[in-house]
């Protein structure tokens, strides 16, 4: 049986610690009684157990999902928004607590939990707000006795699979969506950080979602055959994923085998740059608050940090200078602005790119070592000098690797920019007008922020393209959970 000792999580409500998983209205256990350890980042110590669940009970969660569909999709955009409505205000009301598990299963500073709390719950805001918006339109026939008209539906039973860089708001990002738009939902959230989506499945229920609306199965060791499952079974409509490139490929050839309708958020190696007429004071902030927050582990992170080379030595003494005063450790320390990485592979995997950039020519500015004791704490790094074909330049570190390459002209940076599979988001400075539509329409991305290192609300259309994903979430996202219906009245 899946368990945790509440004390340790500290919580005001200590029945917001959920340990099981939640199908038909109902919490449970696995089949086969196996778990899964989850264990807090900064420390290394367990926080508790999960279900280690299989294709059973993922079967049993989307023949609930079903059941409850033919209800829920009935409900009234009104009466959709009041529950979300009720939601919102519940997430508000334990602010301190769900922050507080961020922090615990994922790493992250409160202060930064706290910003991924109010994220969070802005989006379950917003789509309360975009139930009620989900219009039809009439168009004009060229026949006399044909009426066109044009309404939305509710798609049917959505799987969503999350990654654990955001424990919360990737769980509403797509779970608002889906519910404003009348539809049910199969969530499968990160082994690494599960306590934040089953605390949300308790306010929601505690909100008023009916039984069977939302259903939570948790695997690790079975995540194979159950993500094969969420997006195989016929009764499935929809898929929405966020993580890896590699991972996002491969769910989306199971969707494609009942041509499901799919929203992916896939890898990211944004690029983030530096123009000569920059204010360097703002690229510097704006560099700190893109490549670090959350430790670098974020899907938008700048990754690759281009300087103009009249600017490069101002930006970079002035870049390590601020990342020199960072202090790292346990997020819950009150005098803490950056904590662990998920785990040890993580720090393995930011220790190889340092590795492999310091061999290739670059010169080390700051940090680039493991820091002792324990949990996967890993020091935040600059390197300046670094080659293009370095691994930080060609894969996503998610790490606290802050990478500076250095460019001459504004056409040898975007081919720079541009030279990568993936296009999720880009950045840059300059306080050139006519430079800054130029590149923001030059740089192969979804998403660019121009004089700012934060881009991320819930009003916009997140997403990227290329192989960084398809579609949008935010801002248009609920389309994405609805049919298009056209209705001929003739007759007339």
């Amino acid at each position: 049986m899946a368990s945790t000792a509440a004390a340790a999580f500290g919580l005001k409500d200590a029945s917001l610690i959920r340990t099981q998983g939640f199908i038909d209205g109902k919490w449970v256990d696995a089949k086969e009684g196996g778990v899964i350890k989850v264990t807090n980042p900064a420390t290394s110590e367990e926080l508790g157990s999960i279900p280690e669940m299989g294709v059973a009970e993922t079967k049993e969660a989307i023949d609930a999902a079903a059941k409850a569909f033919k209800t829920w999709s009935k409900t009234t955009a009104k009466q959709r928004h009041d529950i979300l409505k009720k939601f919102y205000d519940l997430m508000q009301e334990h602010t301190d607590d769900l922050a507080r598990l961020i922090t615990l299963e994922n790493g992250k500073p409160l202060a930064e939990a706290k910003g991924e709390h109010a994220y969070s719950a802005s989006f379950i805001e917003w789509f309360a707000e975009e139930a009620v918006r989900t219009y039809g339109e009439v168009i004009p026939s060229p026949f006399p006795n044909i009426r066109n008209v044009v309404i939305k539906q509710p798609i049917g039973v959505v799987s969503i699979l999350t990654p654990w860089n955001f424990p919360s708001a990737m769980i509403t990002r797509k779970l608002g969506a889906a519910l404003a738009a009348g539809c049910t939902a199969v969530i499968k959230p990160p082994p690494e950080t599960p306590f934040s989506a089953l605390a949300l499945v308790e306010l929601a229920t505690r909100a008023g979602v009916p039984p069977g609306v939302i259903n939570v199965v948790t695997t690790q060791a079975n995540v194979s055959d159950v993500g094969r499952e969420m997006c195989e079974n016929t009764t499935v409509k929809k898929v929405s994923f966020t993580g890896s490139t590699p991972i996002a490929k491969l769910l989306y050839g199971l969707a494609a085998t009942t041509l499901k309708k799919v929203s992916i958020e896939a890898g990211g190696n944004a690029p983030f740059i530096v123009f000569d007429d920059a204010d360097i004071d703002a690229a510097v902030a704006g560099a700190i608050a893109c490549k670090f927050r959350g430790s670098g582990q974020t899907c938008v992170c700048a990754n690759r940090i281009y300087v103009q080379s009249s600017v490069y030595a101002d930006f970079a003494s002035r870049l390590a200078e601020k990342v020199a005063a960072f202090k790292v450790g346990n997020g819950l320390e009150n005098d803490t602005t950056h904590g662990p990485l998920i785990h040890d592979r993580a720090v393995e995997k930011v220790e190889r790119h340092v590795e492999d950039a310091l061999a290739k020519g670059a010169q080390l500015v700051h940090g680039g070592k493991r820091l002792p004791g324990g949990g996967s704490f890993f020091a935040p790094t600059v390197l300046s000098d670094v080659p293009a074909d370095a691994l930080v330049n060609t894969e996503e570190t998610f790490g606290p690797l802050a990478a500076l390459t250095r460019f001459e002209t504004e056409e040898e940076v975007i081919k720079l920019a541009n030279a990568t599979p993936v296009g999720l988001a880009g950045y840059f400075f300059s306080r050139d007008v006519g430079r800054v539509w130029r590149v923001a329409e030059a740089l192969e991305v979804g998403m660019v922020g121009t004089n700012t290192g934060v881009i991320s609300q819930a009003v916009i259309p997140f997403g990227g393209i290329k192989e960084s994903g398809l579609g949008r979430e935010g801002g248009h996202g609920i389309e994405d959970y609805m049919n298009t219906k056209y209705i001929a009245f003739g007759g007339m």
